[in-house]
């Protein structure tokens, strides 16, 4: 890879400020992976900390050629801001301030280095929150969020970041800045590129600034645990759940093999009976909670259904979330380095999917364990492999690629908020068909016609 001119080092350290660019390979180093197991070598890193910072940087890598992969906190599992093909990585973790909470007109400005849960407690103080709620809330940034369109449990009712956005300041590839969208609840000027930039990875321009529809905290909540004989009837609970008219705040599942490993690894005691669990969390007026409970709880019952409980406490709750928490630690234990896909189905379709995914355990020999979304078909499906055994992972590559096939053939779709990135580039064929494709790299090139943010993620390596 070549190195950086002197002259290139020396107009970033006039952009940034010396002490906020990075040229040893030491200090860069950890800004070359996320969290894949993929990792390259950038060859700068640039802490950036106001907009007109980012717009000179874009101006100089489109006439000097060189590749910008925008960055937050590396929490993402595609390797989307991996630079695997060299160039500066642009840090946004330091443009962190929320610049407005307006809550007479439900929003928030924000810069995208600040992170979901810092906003969150922002909102909160006003009696808001912003819907989107990943798992990694605690250090996710919302330029990350809005790159992929990360949602987490409670999309389910309250939408992911594209319903959930009103407009957007940003950097094209073409070094131009624009500005997207409204600060209203309504507004149709023109096409939606608020919603176009909102998942496309940083292929189309770097997202400076954010404004964010906020929603009021419900007066009251609450939670239930239902546990099933197995994933049928859970899934049929599911269906039966989302058909009637109260929507839940969040419905998440773990199937039989996730449960397995819950007991195997966390010590948490759960009948043997159990083969699926789902958790409820129920939100609305105080008056009306107890009934919209009642609606959810009698959905949920079927010829299957072991327990339904529900918590009356803080600590109940607590207590009926553990298992679900315990998952994840207890995966990253055995296998710490899986394969972890977030493939969405109908809904209708969850039972069919899990019975499809035993299959290809049993005949690969991967063991697979499924929990997630289940309101809206979200199902991380984690592959427990060893990366170190050549003829496990090619088993393993075998079963990812059916089980997109899978999951495809069911009007599904292989990514519901991980995104593309550098994992899912040369599957994206089969799911998207070729004059769909060949659209979006012409807006590739409307946007950026250098080619130089983000190279090689999200399209296949042979467009991009």
């Amino acid at each position: 890879m070549e190195q950086l001119s002197s002259n290139t080092i020396s107009e970033l350290g006039r952009i940034f400020g010396r002490e906020s660019v990075l040229t040893d390979p030491g200090d860069c180093l950890p800004y070359g992976y996320d969290n894949s197991r993929r990792q390259a070598m950038p060859q700068a890193v640039v802490f950036a900390t106001e907009h007109q910072q980012i717009l000179s940087l874009v101006q100089l890598c489109n006439r000097e050629q060189i590749n910008l992969i925008a960055r937050g906190r590396g929490t993402g599992t595609t390797g989307a801001t991996v630079p695997d093909r060299g160039g500066i990585v642009l840090s946004l973790e330091r443009m962190n301030r929320i610049l407005e909470i307006d809550p007479d007109n439900r929003l928030a400005r924000v810069e995208p280095g600040v992170t979901n849960q810092t906003l969150q407690q922002a909102a909160a103080e006003h009696g808001f929150f912003w819907p989107p709620d990943p798992t990694s809330s605690a250090i996710c940034t919302i330029g990350g969020n809005l790159a992929y369109n990360s949602a987490g449990p409670r999309a389910v009712k309250y939408g992911t970041p594209r319903e959930n956005t009103l407009g957007l300041r940003a950097v094209t590839g073409r070094g131009e800045e624009i500005r997207t969208g409204v600060s209203t609840s309504k507004g149709v000027v023109g096409y939606d590129l608020t919603r176009l930039l909102i998942g496309s990875e940083g292929t189309l321009g770097v997202i400076t600034e954010a404004i964010l529809k906020l929603t009021p905290v419900s007066e009251a909540k609450q939670t239930l645990r239902a546990s099933y004989t197995d994933m049928h009837t859970a899934a049929q609970a599911v269906s039966s759940i989302m058909a009637q008219p109260v929507t839940p705040c969040a419905l998440e599942f773990m199937d039989g093999s996730a449960i397995d490993i819950v007991r195997d690894f966390s010590g948490i005691q759960i009948d043997p009976e159990v083969g699926a669990i789902l958790m409820i969390e129920v939100d609305g007026p105080a008056h009306c909670l107890n009934d919209s409970v009642a609606a959810v709880a009698a959905a949920a019952k079927n010829t299957g259904l072991i327990e339904l409980h529900t918590a009356e406490t803080g600590e109940e709750i607590a207590q009926l979330w553990k298992a679900r928490q315990s998952l994840s630690p207890a995966l990253r234990k055995i296998a710490p380095k899986k394969i972890n896909e977030d493939v969405v189905v109908p809904v209708s379709r969850i039972p069919q999917l899990i019975d499809g995914l035993q299959q290809l355990s049993a005949d690969s020999g991967v063991r697979i364990v499924n929990f997630g979304h289940a309101g809206n078909g979200n199902i991380h499906v984690n592959l427990l492999t060893n990366p170190d055994d050549p003829e496990q992972m090619q088993q393993a590559h075998r079963c990812l690629d059916a089980t997109f096939d899978l999951v495809l053939g069911m009007g599904g779709t292989i990514s519901g908020e991980h995104g593309i990135g550098l994992e899912k580039r040369e599957f994206i064929e089969r799911e998207i068909d070729p004059c769909t494709l060949r659209l979006m790299t012409d807006i590739k090139r409307q946007f950026d016609p250098a080619g130089i943010l983000n190279p090689g993620k999200v399209f296949p390596a042979s467009d991009s």
